[in-house]
């Protein structure tokens, strides 16, 4: 954890505040309509609403911890009614927090597309285990390069860390192409393939936030840019994802009760 740069100016930490405070909002406000939602979909796909909403929890917690973190690396005051100053208190910022957040939920957002897709169960449990590794091994192998302001080193570990990103983002792009085209309507299959693809495009937003420091942007600058576009991925990745999901789970619940899909 990389002591935070000094002289960050009131708008790069408004910015970074911002963002972390509607990350909080939006995880919550998602887990609260996931789990409502669970009567609305049959039995088959509760279990996928149920992990949708507990990747939201997890941010949750997790955005709340950031939140807290960052407030107390600062004062923020204005003096004699002039601009507001930025001071850093000394008490570390923990964003280490990310990490051990996309540990838990990376595996289950993908867990929980497969398991909404319905497809046979030596399949599921196949895809399952293996992207769930790949991603847990993604970013494992990110947090090493993450902490360090050596650009080399940095490198070394993006380079590492997109070996299982890429195999993850290949099975979801094209791997899974004939499992959505035998969803039960072209409504299942579009909503099916929008979940891929958001999953896909909110993934990509992450290894170019990742390389904000070794791109030449240094300083509060460079935190600034990496917290809140960390912050928007996540929301895309994971609570618009998430809405997809219980789209897709309502939508095959409606095929399934009026009979023309019966349940497997």
């Amino acid at each position: 954890m990389a002591p935070l740069p000094d002289g960050f100016s009131y708008a790069e930490w408004n910015a970074t505040y911002n963002a972390l405070s509607f990350g909080i909002a939006a995880m919550g406000s998602a887990t609260i309509f996931f789990w409502l939602q669970l009567p609305s979909v049959t039995k088959s796909y509760r279990t996928a609403l149920t992990i949708t909403g507990i990747v939201t929890l997890i941010a949750t917690y997790h955005y709340i911890r950031i939140f807290n973190s960052w407030s107390e690396a600062f004062t923020v005051a204005s003096k004699d009614g002039g601009d507001y100053a930025v001071k850093l208190t000394g008490a570390p910022f923990n964003d280490g927090y990310r990490y051990v957040d996309w540990l838990l939920t990376v595996p289950l957002l993908l867990i929980e597309l497969i398991l909404v897709m319905k497809l046979p169960q030596a399949e599921t449990v196949s895809l399952s285990w293996k992207l769930g590794l790949a991603s847990a091994l993604m970013v494992a192998l990110g947090y090493p390069g993450e902490i360090q302001e050596d650009l080399a080193v940095r490198w070394f570990w993006w380079c590492l860390s997109m070996i299982p990103f890429c195999y993850v983002v290949f099975t979801l792009a094209v791997g899974l192409n004939e499992a959505t085209s035998k969803q039960p309507s072209p409504a299942a299959a579009s909503l099916a393939s929008a979940a891929r693809y958001l999953t896909v495009l909110s993934w990509c937003t992450y290894p170019f936030v990742y390389m904000v420091k070794s791109v030449g942007l240094s300083g509060p600058a460079a935190t600034m840019y990496e917290q809140v576009g960390y912050s928007l991925a996540d929301v895309l990745a994971k609570a618009v994802f998430g809405v997809l999901i219980w789209a897709l789970a309502s939508e095959k619940s409606a095929i399934e009760e009026s009979g023309k899909l019966l349940p497997a």
